[in-house]
Protein backbone atom coordinates (compact mmCIF):
# COMPACT_ATOMS: atom_id res chain seq x y z
CA UNK A 1 0.00 0.00 0.00
CA UNK A 2 1.49 3.48 -1.13
CA UNK A 3 2.96 5.63 2.15
CA UNK A 4 1.29 8.64 0.67
CA UNK A 5 -2.18 7.13 0.77
CA UNK A 6 -1.42 6.02 4.79
CA UNK A 7 0.30 9.69 5.16
CA UNK A 8 -3.09 10.95 4.17
CA UNK A 9 -5.33 8.67 6.63
CA UNK A 10 -6.47 6.27 3.52
CA UNK A 11 -6.04 2.13 4.00
CA UNK A 12 -7.41 0.84 0.51
CA UNK A 13 -7.78 -2.78 0.79
CA UNK A 14 -9.39 -6.04 -0.17
CA UNK A 15 -10.77 -8.52 1.36
CA UNK A 16 -10.48 -11.98 0.48
CA UNK A 17 -14.13 -14.25 -0.20
CA UNK A 18 -15.34 -17.92 0.88
CA UNK A 19 -12.98 -19.51 -2.35
CA UNK A 20 -9.64 -17.89 -0.88
CA UNK A 21 -9.92 -15.08 -3.81
CA UNK A 22 -10.37 -11.52 -3.41
CA UNK A 23 -13.61 -9.81 -3.03
CA UNK A 24 -14.71 -7.78 -6.12
CA UNK A 25 -13.12 -4.19 -5.90
CA UNK A 26 -12.07 -2.35 -2.75
CA UNK A 27 -12.86 -0.96 0.66
CA UNK A 28 -11.64 2.46 1.66
CA UNK A 29 -10.70 2.60 5.87
CA UNK A 30 -10.47 6.09 7.63
CA UNK A 31 -11.08 7.96 10.53
CA UNK A 32 -14.23 9.93 10.86
CA UNK A 33 -14.64 13.73 12.28
CA UNK A 34 -15.52 11.87 15.49
CA UNK A 35 -12.34 10.24 15.68
CA UNK A 36 -13.59 6.55 14.55
CA UNK A 37 -12.64 4.09 12.22
CA UNK A 38 -14.67 3.98 9.48
CA UNK A 39 -14.94 1.55 6.68
CA UNK A 40 -16.68 2.25 3.32
CA UNK A 41 -16.80 -0.84 1.00
CA UNK A 42 -17.55 -0.05 -2.87
CA UNK A 43 -19.05 -1.55 -5.09
CA UNK A 44 -18.66 -5.18 -3.82
CA UNK A 45 -20.36 -8.12 -2.40
CA UNK A 46 -21.18 -7.98 1.34
CA UNK A 47 -19.19 -9.71 3.49
CA UNK A 48 -20.38 -12.82 5.63
CA UNK A 49 -21.25 -11.93 9.03
CA UNK A 50 -18.35 -13.68 10.31
CA UNK A 51 -15.70 -11.11 8.63
CA UNK A 52 -15.34 -7.45 9.76
CA UNK A 53 -18.32 -5.51 8.35
CA UNK A 54 -18.16 -2.10 6.53
CA UNK A 55 -20.19 0.54 8.21
CA UNK A 56 -22.02 1.17 4.29
CA UNK A 57 -21.65 -0.44 0.96
CA UNK A 58 -21.29 2.46 -1.56
CA UNK A 59 -23.06 1.53 -5.15
CA UNK A 60 -22.65 3.91 -7.67
CA UNK A 61 -25.15 2.45 -9.74
CA UNK A 62 -27.10 -0.26 -10.66
CA UNK A 63 -24.82 -2.24 -13.55
CA UNK A 64 -24.41 -6.05 -12.34
CA UNK A 65 -20.40 -5.67 -12.50
CA UNK A 66 -20.57 -3.08 -9.29
CA UNK A 67 -22.50 -5.86 -7.72
CA UNK A 68 -25.71 -4.00 -6.28
CA UNK A 69 -27.97 -7.12 -6.61
CA UNK A 70 -25.63 -8.53 -3.56
CA UNK A 71 -25.46 -5.17 -1.64
CA UNK A 72 -28.85 -4.06 -1.85
CA UNK A 73 -29.90 -6.70 0.78
CA UNK A 74 -27.73 -5.13 3.29
CA UNK A 75 -29.13 -2.25 5.61
CA UNK A 76 -25.69 -0.65 4.95
CA UNK A 77 -26.05 -0.19 1.18
CA UNK A 78 -26.02 3.19 -0.25
CA UNK A 79 -26.75 4.72 -3.67
CA UNK A 80 -29.19 7.44 -4.83
CA UNK A 81 -32.77 7.08 -5.23
CA UNK A 82 -33.13 6.11 -8.80
CA UNK A 83 -30.10 3.33 -8.28
CA UNK A 84 -32.14 1.71 -5.60
CA UNK A 85 -35.40 1.82 -7.75
CA UNK A 86 -33.55 0.24 -10.90
CA UNK A 87 -31.82 -2.51 -8.76
CA UNK A 88 -35.77 -3.42 -7.30
CA UNK A 89 -36.81 -3.21 -11.38
CA UNK A 90 -33.99 -5.97 -12.67
CA UNK A 91 -33.56 -7.91 -9.84
CA UNK A 92 -36.96 -8.45 -8.30
CA UNK A 93 -35.78 -7.60 -4.58
CA UNK A 94 -36.16 -5.06 -2.15
CA UNK A 95 -33.67 -2.88 -1.52
CA UNK A 96 -32.72 -2.97 2.49
CA UNK A 97 -30.30 0.33 2.33
CA UNK A 98 -30.81 4.18 3.02
CA UNK A 99 -31.03 5.78 -0.92
CA UNK A 100 -30.36 9.59 -1.00
CA UNK A 101 -30.43 12.28 -4.36
CA UNK A 102 -27.89 13.06 -6.55
CA UNK A 103 -26.15 16.74 -5.47
CA UNK A 104 -27.32 15.52 -1.85
CA UNK A 105 -25.85 15.72 1.31
CA UNK A 106 -26.07 12.93 4.45
CA UNK A 107 -24.84 12.12 7.78
CA UNK A 108 -23.77 8.59 8.29
CA UNK A 109 -21.30 6.83 10.62
CA UNK A 110 -20.37 10.35 11.97
CA UNK A 111 -19.32 11.33 8.28
CA UNK A 112 -20.78 14.29 5.74
CA UNK A 113 -21.27 12.39 2.59
CA UNK A 114 -21.75 14.29 -0.93
CA UNK A 115 -23.21 12.67 -3.73
CA UNK A 116 -22.53 14.39 -7.63
CA UNK A 117 -23.67 13.21 -10.70
CA UNK A 118 -21.75 10.94 -13.22
CA UNK A 119 -23.81 10.76 -16.03
CA UNK A 120 -22.84 7.16 -16.77
CA UNK A 121 -26.53 5.90 -16.19
CA UNK A 122 -29.60 7.07 -14.72
CA UNK A 123 -29.21 7.92 -10.81
CA UNK A 124 -25.58 6.86 -11.31
CA UNK A 125 -23.44 8.85 -8.12
CA UNK A 126 -20.30 9.73 -7.24
CA UNK A 127 -19.73 9.73 -3.48
CA UNK A 128 -17.64 12.49 -1.69
CA UNK A 129 -16.24 13.10 1.94
CA UNK A 130 -13.39 13.91 3.97
CA UNK A 131 -11.57 12.41 6.70
CA UNK A 132 -10.47 13.13 10.11
CA UNK A 133 -7.26 15.41 8.66
CA UNK A 134 -9.45 16.91 6.09
CA UNK A 135 -8.47 14.49 2.93
CA UNK A 136 -10.91 15.20 0.37
CA UNK A 137 -11.83 11.20 -1.00
CA UNK A 138 -13.91 10.79 -4.04
CA UNK A 139 -15.63 7.86 -5.66
CA UNK A 140 -17.11 7.82 -9.19
CA UNK A 141 -18.22 4.54 -10.08
CA UNK A 142 -18.32 4.76 -14.13
CA UNK A 143 -18.12 8.23 -15.72
CA UNK A 144 -19.36 10.04 -18.81
CA UNK A 145 -19.71 13.45 -17.56
CA UNK A 146 -17.12 14.70 -14.73
CA UNK A 147 -18.08 18.26 -15.20
CA UNK A 148 -19.91 18.48 -11.74
CA UNK A 149 -16.92 16.56 -9.69
CA UNK A 150 -15.68 18.22 -6.96
CA UNK A 151 -11.71 18.21 -6.71
CA UNK A 152 -10.05 15.89 -3.81
CA UNK A 153 -7.11 14.22 -2.69
CA UNK A 154 -7.66 10.49 -3.05
CA UNK A 155 -9.62 9.83 -6.09
CA UNK A 156 -11.56 6.54 -6.68
CA UNK A 157 -12.32 5.86 -10.06
CA UNK A 158 -13.07 3.53 -12.98
CA UNK A 159 -10.56 2.40 -16.17
CA UNK A 160 -13.09 0.79 -18.94
CA UNK A 161 -11.52 2.26 -22.04
CA UNK A 162 -8.21 3.54 -19.81
CA UNK A 163 -5.51 1.48 -22.20
CA UNK A 164 -3.90 4.33 -23.90
CA UNK A 165 -2.07 1.83 -26.48
CA UNK A 166 -6.20 0.52 -27.24
CA UNK A 167 -6.87 2.02 -30.50
CA UNK A 168 -10.69 1.28 -29.58
CA UNK A 169 -10.41 3.30 -26.34
CA UNK A 170 -10.75 6.55 -28.09
CA UNK A 171 -13.51 7.48 -29.52
CA UNK A 172 -16.69 10.23 -30.03
CA UNK A 173 -20.04 9.39 -29.67
CA UNK A 174 -21.21 9.14 -33.51
CA UNK A 175 -24.84 11.51 -32.86
CA UNK A 176 -24.81 12.34 -36.27
CA UNK A 177 -25.51 8.74 -37.55
CA UNK A 178 -27.86 8.20 -35.14
CA UNK A 179 -29.66 11.72 -36.31
CA UNK A 180 -29.88 10.79 -39.53
CA UNK A 181 -31.24 6.71 -39.13
CA UNK A 182 -34.35 9.09 -37.06
CA UNK A 183 -34.42 11.10 -39.55
CA UNK A 184 -34.47 8.83 -42.81
CA UNK A 185 -36.30 5.52 -41.45
CA UNK A 186 -38.63 5.70 -38.79
CA UNK A 187 -38.95 1.56 -39.00
CA UNK A 188 -35.87 0.72 -37.12
CA UNK A 189 -34.55 -1.49 -34.47
CA UNK A 190 -31.77 -0.30 -32.05
CA UNK A 191 -30.00 -2.91 -29.53
CA UNK A 192 -29.28 -1.29 -26.45
CA UNK A 193 -28.84 -2.64 -23.02
CA UNK A 194 -31.85 -2.39 -20.92
CA UNK A 195 -30.30 -0.24 -18.27
CA UNK A 196 -28.33 3.14 -19.13
CA UNK A 197 -27.95 2.68 -22.97
CA UNK A 198 -31.63 2.02 -23.61
CA UNK A 199 -32.56 5.37 -21.40
CA UNK A 200 -29.62 7.37 -23.15
CA UNK A 201 -31.07 6.01 -27.05
CA UNK A 202 -34.39 7.47 -25.38
CA UNK A 203 -33.15 10.82 -24.34
CA UNK A 204 -30.86 11.24 -27.65
CA UNK A 205 -33.63 10.43 -30.52
CA UNK A 206 -36.16 12.70 -28.48
CA UNK A 207 -33.04 16.17 -28.49
CA UNK A 208 -32.74 14.77 -31.96
CA UNK A 209 -36.86 15.41 -32.96
CA UNK A 210 -37.98 12.37 -33.01
CA UNK A 211 -41.85 12.31 -31.52
CA UNK A 212 -43.41 9.27 -32.54
CA UNK A 213 -43.78 6.22 -30.31
CA UNK A 214 -40.58 3.91 -29.00
CA UNK A 215 -41.42 0.46 -28.90
CA UNK A 216 -39.32 -1.25 -25.99
CA UNK A 217 -38.73 -4.43 -24.79
CA UNK A 218 -40.65 -4.58 -21.21
CA UNK A 219 -37.50 -4.75 -18.70
CA UNK A 220 -36.19 -1.67 -20.65
CA UNK A 221 -39.73 -0.36 -20.95
CA UNK A 222 -40.00 -0.16 -17.45
CA UNK A 223 -36.99 1.26 -16.39
CA UNK A 224 -37.56 4.26 -19.16
CA UNK A 225 -40.85 4.70 -17.55
CA UNK A 226 -39.24 4.73 -14.16
CA UNK A 227 -36.04 6.09 -14.68
CA UNK A 228 -36.72 9.09 -17.08
CA UNK A 229 -39.12 12.39 -16.30
CA UNK A 230 -40.45 12.63 -19.47
CA UNK A 231 -39.64 9.70 -21.95
CA UNK A 232 -42.77 10.72 -24.06
CA UNK A 233 -44.76 8.23 -25.76
CA UNK A 234 -43.08 4.68 -24.95
CA UNK A 235 -44.29 1.39 -25.46
CA UNK A 236 -44.32 -2.35 -25.17
CA UNK A 237 -43.37 -4.29 -28.44
CA UNK A 238 -46.05 -4.51 -31.24
CA UNK A 239 -48.37 -2.05 -29.02
CA UNK A 240 -47.40 0.62 -31.79
CA UNK A 241 -48.52 -1.33 -34.87
CA UNK A 242 -45.27 -1.79 -36.45
CA UNK A 243 -43.58 1.46 -38.84
CA UNK A 244 -42.00 2.93 -35.97
CA UNK A 245 -38.57 2.94 -33.72
CA UNK A 246 -37.81 0.04 -31.58
CA UNK A 247 -35.14 -0.15 -28.48
CA UNK A 248 -34.44 -4.30 -27.61
CA UNK A 249 -31.08 -5.34 -25.83
CA UNK A 250 -28.69 -6.44 -28.51
CA UNK A 251 -28.93 -10.05 -28.14
CA UNK A 252 -32.78 -9.71 -29.17
CA UNK A 253 -32.53 -8.09 -32.74
CA UNK A 254 -32.45 -11.60 -34.37
CA UNK A 255 -35.99 -12.38 -32.59
CA UNK A 256 -37.47 -8.92 -34.66
CA UNK A 257 -38.79 -9.46 -38.39
CA UNK A 258 -35.99 -9.89 -41.05
CA UNK A 259 -36.87 -6.27 -42.71
CA UNK A 260 -36.53 -4.08 -40.18
CA UNK A 261 -33.14 -2.06 -40.39
CA UNK A 262 -31.00 -3.32 -37.18
CA UNK A 263 -28.31 -1.29 -35.29
CA UNK A 264 -26.31 -1.79 -32.48
CA UNK A 265 -25.81 1.06 -30.41
CA UNK A 266 -22.00 0.18 -28.90
CA UNK A 267 -18.58 0.95 -29.92
CA UNK A 268 -17.79 -3.05 -30.15
CA UNK A 269 -17.04 -4.41 -33.25
CA UNK A 270 -18.31 -8.24 -32.38
CA UNK A 271 -21.61 -8.12 -33.00
CA UNK A 272 -23.40 -9.23 -36.08
CA UNK A 273 -25.38 -5.89 -37.15
CA UNK A 274 -23.51 -2.47 -38.00
CA UNK A 275 -22.97 -0.62 -34.91
CA UNK A 276 -23.29 3.26 -34.01
CA UNK A 277 -21.19 4.51 -31.18
CA UNK A 278 -23.00 5.60 -28.58
CA UNK A 279 -21.17 5.08 -25.56
CA UNK A 280 -21.98 5.98 -21.66
CA UNK A 281 -18.32 6.19 -20.89
CA UNK A 282 -15.36 8.48 -21.33
CA UNK A 283 -12.92 7.45 -23.68
CA UNK A 284 -9.08 7.49 -22.31
CA UNK A 285 -8.67 11.08 -23.14
CA UNK A 286 -11.52 11.95 -21.45
CA UNK A 287 -10.63 9.52 -18.41
CA UNK A 288 -7.44 11.40 -18.52
CA UNK A 289 -8.63 15.26 -18.79
CA UNK A 290 -11.13 14.03 -15.46
CA UNK A 291 -8.10 13.31 -13.56
CA UNK A 292 -6.58 16.12 -14.42
CA UNK A 293 -9.19 18.64 -13.71
CA UNK A 294 -10.05 16.53 -10.30
CA UNK A 295 -6.82 17.46 -9.47
CA UNK A 296 -5.54 14.41 -6.78
CA UNK A 297 -2.94 13.68 -5.01
CA UNK A 298 -3.32 10.29 -5.64
CA UNK A 299 -5.53 7.83 -7.75
CA UNK A 300 -6.84 4.14 -7.33
CA UNK A 301 -8.09 2.52 -10.33
CA UNK A 302 -10.70 -0.21 -9.70
CA UNK A 303 -12.94 -0.85 -12.21
CA UNK A 304 -13.24 -3.30 -14.81
CA UNK A 305 -10.96 -6.67 -14.38
CA UNK A 306 -8.36 -7.21 -16.62
CA UNK A 307 -5.56 -5.15 -17.68
CA UNK A 308 -7.20 -1.87 -18.30
CA UNK A 309 -6.63 -0.34 -14.42
CA UNK A 310 -2.98 -1.40 -14.78
CA UNK A 311 -2.45 0.59 -18.12
CA UNK A 312 -4.49 3.08 -17.15
CA UNK A 313 -2.57 3.56 -14.07
CA UNK A 314 0.44 3.62 -15.59
CA UNK A 315 -0.43 6.51 -18.18
CA UNK A 316 -1.18 8.15 -15.30
CA UNK A 317 2.16 7.53 -13.37
CA UNK A 318 4.09 8.68 -16.92
CA UNK A 319 2.28 11.42 -16.95
CA UNK A 320 3.29 13.12 -13.35
CA UNK A 321 -0.09 11.75 -11.48
CA UNK A 322 0.67 9.27 -8.73
CA UNK A 323 -1.21 6.34 -9.07
CA UNK A 324 -2.06 2.88 -8.29
CA UNK A 325 -4.24 -0.12 -9.67
CA UNK A 326 -6.86 -2.39 -7.79
CA UNK A 327 -4.34 -5.35 -8.94
CA UNK A 328 -1.43 -4.21 -6.68
CA UNK A 329 -3.98 -3.78 -3.41
CA UNK A 330 -3.22 -6.80 -1.72
CA UNK A 331 -4.00 -5.91 2.18
CA UNK A 332 -5.98 -7.65 4.61
CA UNK A 333 -7.69 -4.97 6.92
CA UNK A 334 -5.64 -4.93 10.28
CA UNK A 335 -6.64 -3.81 13.41
CA UNK A 336 -3.21 -1.96 13.90
CA UNK A 337 -4.37 0.78 11.43
CA UNK A 338 -4.59 4.39 12.18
Amino acid sequence: MPQQLIDMGVLAFRQTNSRGGFKPHLSLRFMSDEGRPVIFSIDTTRTPNKCIQPDAYLITHAHSDHNGKSAMLSERALCSSKTAQALEIRYGKEYKGMSMGVCDAFEFSGVTVRTFPTGHTPGSTAFYWENEVGTRILVTGDVKDYSMLPKCDVLITEANYGDPGDTSCYFEDDIESLRQLVKDNSCAALGAYAFGKAQRVVELVRLLGYGDAIEMEAQSLELTRCMLDNPGDVVGLGEAGGNTLCVVPPWDLGRLPWHTLKYVLSGRSDFRYPSIQISDHLDVRGLTDMVRRIDPQFTVVYHPGGHRPGKFAAHLNCLGLDAISIDKIRNVLSNDFI
